[in-house]
């Protein structure tokens, strides 16, 4: 029985600057550079899509019991910063939802919810943001 606590993806490069991501579970999603003619996301473009993802998803399962939303939508944001000092990294990042729910008690029930499932999200339940926020160290290691 494996440890269900660990997670992990594995990449392999297909071309210069262009990497095919897997899951354990038999997905793959194509990264690359964010060249003019390349339409695979950049990883900063996965970073951006796992805070929002990540928070959507615990808003979504909370929400959504109520009632189900007649639009789901966010925009997630962020400025490059190029650091000499400090390094590359994004700052000002944000996520901007835009939810709606139709008319009626369970709209208004999840309405009522919204603001809380956002803010619990944010605080506490979304894995990726709580790491972008608190900060964890990365280890690179090279084998073979």
């Amino acid at each position: 029985m494996g440890d269900d606590t660990r997670r992990q993806v594995q990449f392999e490069r297909t071309a210069n600057s262009k990497y095919e991501v897997r899951n354990i579970r038999g997905g793959s999603l194509s990264v690359g550079s964010g060249g003019e003619t390349d339409t695979d996301f950049t990883p900063v473009e996965l970073l951006l899509a796992a805070i929002g993802t990540c928070s959507a998803i615990d808003v979504d399962v909370v929400t959504s019991r109520r009632a189900e939303p007649t639009e789901f939508r966010a925009t997630v944001s962020g400025d490059k910063v190029r650091d000499p000092e400090q390094g590359n990294r994004i700052e000002n990042l944000a996520v901007e939802f835009i939810i709606t729910f139709p008319e009626g008690e369970d709209g208004d029930k999840a309405r009522e919810a919204l603001p809380r499932a956002i803010k619990m999200s944010h605080d506490r339940l979304c894995t990726v943001s709580r790491t972008v926020e608190l900060g964890t160290p990365v280890t690179t290691t090279l084998f073979g």
